[in-house]
């Protein structure tokens, strides 16, 4: 019989961490050096202890805080939300002012959101299941297109 090229249930179809912008990073850097200036007064040592301690506390909020979306075969996992796939209906990605429209004036209240402020595209995806009144989810995506490709093709 000849090898079939579907994937399990738990291979990995399609994964992205939503890691903060460069930007984000230089503004961690840049508010972690107040601590030298409100506690340099009292010694350097203080505020180098402060701004090191800020740029910690910074860092490890952003890591924390840093979701991840996951496709299987079987699940979608967007952040802490999971469903299977069996309930995805349709699938669109938007860019830029269409983007910009989805997280604002067209966003339903009732949507499951996991946006990033530093990432422009959005990906919606539509939830069919009956029993959950959330109609669909948005979530940011570097990489949008890669993302529908994987939600789009077939279950096995």
């Amino acid at each position: 019989m000849p090898a079939r090229n579907t994937p399990s249930a738990s291979e990995v179809l399609y994964t992205e961490k939503l890691w903060p912008s460069v930007w984000i990073w230089v503004v961690v850097v840049g508010l972690s050096g107040a601590g030298v200036l409100m506690f340099g007064p009292i010694s350097a040592a203080a505020g180098i202890t402060a701004a090191l301690v800020l740029l910690a506390i910074m860092t490890i909020m952003l890591v924390l805080s840093t979701p991840t979306i996951t496709v299987t075969a079987d699940t979608v996992r967007v952040g802490r939300a999971s469903i299977d796939r069996k309930y995805v209906g349709s699938v669109q990605a938007f860019k830029k002012g269409e983007a910009t429209a989805e997280r604002g004036p067209r966003l339903n209240g009732l949507a499951y959101m996991c946006f990033r402020g530093w990432i422009d595209p959005v990906v919606k995806i539509e939830i069919t299941d009956p029993a959950d009144r959330t109609p669909y989810w948005l979530a940011s995506s570097r990489r949008p297109d890669e993302l529908v490709s994987a939600l789009t093709t077939p279950r096995v």
